[in-house]
């Protein structure tokens, strides 16, 4: 027995969720992938696997050896990596998890420019707005809205979200108005379901003085996209990152309310599995994700403000110099 291809095929099943498609993972008969495993589980004298004819699952003692091969053949890539040029190189598969709404609208076009410069990494991106365990998931990176969500995990902060409070001309019209945080108990409050802070929001006045108030409303939802389209329609007032609203913002679809108090910021992070050595890969597209987010990301209301500005003084002198 090839104990690192037992071990590699073993690894891919778990990640695969099924024989045939770690099979095609790994360019091999599922009768192999499957002997492979078998072979394993004898030479270690236990069952790693639960085999039924709908779904695999781990046994106990095969979830503490997974953990124990994953971070094995990290440690394998990253010994190779050390030794050959690829050290500097990121190449392979590089799997993320993201929230859905940041993930399609600004995640996607990092990934494509990143793809784009390294061509040997390949991505494999799952999308979810519930926290997910990167290593019973044999995921390599998150990235992290606000807390990195397990002390088992390193963050390094890419970018930083404004939390914007807002609702629709509608709304507000058809209201009593907001004076300070406190009136928000007497509204339609849209909330969030992985809120780290449940149903309490959070402002700070102009002299730093935090503000919490516990707020109500009929409409939860577990994605911020649509508590946004619900704010839009009118059914209440959201709390949300500006990399959700901003473009209802700009458009007049949502206004911005209570001026003078601010919600506290949140960072973006990317967080990964604590180990020694992080992959070319890894530490790549972190660096790269930490570039593009250093200065006036394309989310940031004020920044988009001053791109406009400056696009139109641009077209101005443009006019001017054609004019003479």
């Amino acid at each position: 027995m090839d104990r690192l291809q037992a071990l590699t095929a073993f690894t891919r099943v778990v990640e695969s969720g099924s024989f045939a498609r770690a099979a095609e993972r790994l360019d091999m008969s599922v009768s192999s992938v499957s002997r492979q495993v078998s072979e394993l589980e004898a030479h270690l004298g236990a069952r790693l696997l639960n085999r039924t004819t709908r779904r695999l699952s781990l046994t106990e003692s095969g979830q503490a050896f997974y953990e124990r091969c994953v971070q094995l053949l990290a440690d394998l890539d990253e010994a190779e990596q050390v030794v050959t040029a690829a050290s500097i190189v990121p190449r392979g598969t590089l799997r993320v998890t993201a929230s859905i709404s940041f993930g399609i609208r600004y995640l996607a076009s990092a990934i494509a420019a990143f793809a784009s410069q390294h061509p040997q990494v390949r991505f494999d991106i799952e999308l979810s707005d519930r926290p997910v365990d990167l290593v019973d998931q044999g995921l390599d990176l998150a990235i992290r809205i606000g807390d990195i969500g397990s002390q088992a995990l390193i963050g390094r902060r890419i970018g930083i979200a404004e939390i914007i409070c807002c609702a629709a001309p509608s709304y507000v019209a058809q209201h009593p108005p907001l004076s300070t945080p406190d009136d928000l108990r007497q509204h339609a409050c849209l909330t969030y379901e992985y809120s780290s802070d449940g149903n309490v929001w959070r402002f700070a006045d102009a002299a730093a003085r935090l503000h919490e108030v516990k707020v109500t409303g009929s409409m939860h939802a577990n994605n911020g996209a649509m508590l946004t389209a619900l704010a839009v329609a009118g059914a209440g007032i959201t709390i949300a990152p500006d990399f959700i609203v901003a473009d209802d913002v700009r458009a007049g679809r949502l206004v911005r309310l209570l001026p003078g108090y601010t919600p506290p910021a949140i960072n973006i992070n990317a967080a990964y599995p604590s180990r020694r050595h992080l992959s070319a890969k890894v530490r790549g597209f972190i660096d790269f994700l930490a570039a593009r987010y250093a200065k006036d990301p394309e989310w940031r209301l004020e920044a988009a403000a001053g791109a406009a500005a400056r696009r139109g003084a641009v077209r101005a002198k443009r006019a001017g110099v054609a004019a003479r």
